[in-house]
């Protein structure tokens, strides 16, 4: 099958186009014929840092959509034909005699990972799905605790993780603030639902936030960039608030102003499961995608895919991602994606 293969860490051009063989359908397993395959921020972290199992070669890519080839004897909730989307593989574990990634024609995963594709999404959207979903729904309903009638503000609003956030949090029946860097980014949010748009270029977020909230700051705060980002929210969340990150908390935190405000700090990382190999929560994040599924049928929730590239253009994929400021997702195009 066709592949781009990690060959050792380093900079984009250490991905490589080539062959590899075919994994093989465990008792438990799906084949999946991969369609399209999302890119992720944490990709091109894996591939500069290292991977969480082994070492290169191996395929990354930690989300995908595609159509179910074999199952295995124990598999009982989809058979050959149906179109699934997922979340697994990319971080270099082996699954069915191969490294399980989604920068290829087919991968291996458990059925519990797996969810029916959004009838309403081509392969295409629906690879660019899985991650963002599931760190968005994690983040704000599992670490916040998220509550209809909330103020809650969304870091970097018209990013992957952020634009289904905001779609999630308005459906909970929560006021939304977001930042943003440009009037572009600033109309496409305010079309996803944003009640407040900060372009963080003109204004100071945590003085827009306590004007916005009349002093008490945020009920909650989401924080998809970090560093500084994380900080200008100690004082903008309100006594007794939440924080939740999805970045390393800074090491200069002013813990002694948390501790005061009795806030809540919660950091998230949606691929815990999957590293300390925890079926049943695996199996939780697969329940995650079936009901957006759902919502995105009802035309309730929508994902943007901003760009798409061909897999051999997998390097040029991560490029981008580390040149910073993407609006919603980057997709690689693997097969027909109107199969």
């Amino acid at each position: 099958m066709r592949a781009v293969m990690m060959n050792t860490t380093g900079e984009a051009d250490v991905l490589t186009p080539g062959e590899t063989t075919l994994p093989t359908c465990g008792p438990d397993d799906l084949l999946i014929r991969i369609m399209a395959a999302g890119v992720n921020p944490v990709d091109t972290k894996l591939r500069s840092r290292g991977l969480y199992f082994g070492s290169a070669p191996a395929i990354l890519g930690c989300d995908g959509a595609g159509i179910v080839e074999a199952t295995g004897e124990n598999v009982s909730r989809f058979e050959p034909g149906d179109a699934v989307y997922y979340c697994y593989g990319g971080l270099g574990q082996q699954r069915g005699g191969q490294s399980a990634g989604n920068y290829a024609e087919y991968i291996a995963i458990p059925e519990i990972c797996a969810a029916q594709k959004p009838d309403c999404l081509d392969f295409t959207d629906a690879a660019g799905a899985p991650l963002v979903l599931i760190t968005a729904w994690e983040s704000l309903f599992d670490r916040a605790r998220l509550q209809a009638g909330q103020k809650i503000y969304i870091g970097a609003g018209a990013g992957g993780v952020g634009h289904v956030a905001i779609q999630l949090a308005k459906l909970a029946g929560c006021s939304v603030a977001t930042s943003v860097s440009s009037d572009e980014k600033a109309e496409f949010v305010r079309q996803l639902g944003a009640d407040l748009i900060i372009n963080y270029r003109e204004q100071q977020v945590t003085e827009a936030l306590l004007a916005w909230t009349d002093g008490t700051g945020v009920d909650v705060a989401f924080d998809t960039v970090g560093g500084q980002s994380f900080n200008q929210l100690v004082t903008a969340t309100r006594v007794y608030g939440d924080i939740v990150t999805i970045l390393q908390v800074p090491e200069d935190t002013d813990w002694k102003t948390i501790r005061m405000r009795n806030i809540r700090v919660s950091q998230e990382l949606m691929l815990t499961p999957a590293v300390m190999q925890m079926d049943e929560a695996l199996a939780y994040q697969g329940d995650i995608l079936e009901q957006c599924a759902q919502l995105f049928d009802e035309r309730k929730l929508s994902v943007f895919v901003s760009e798409t590239l061909p897999l051999e253009q997998a390097a040029k994929a991560h490029q981008l991602i580390e040149a910073g400021s993407m609006t919603g997702k980057l997709v690689l195009e693997i097969g027909d994606s109107d199969a």
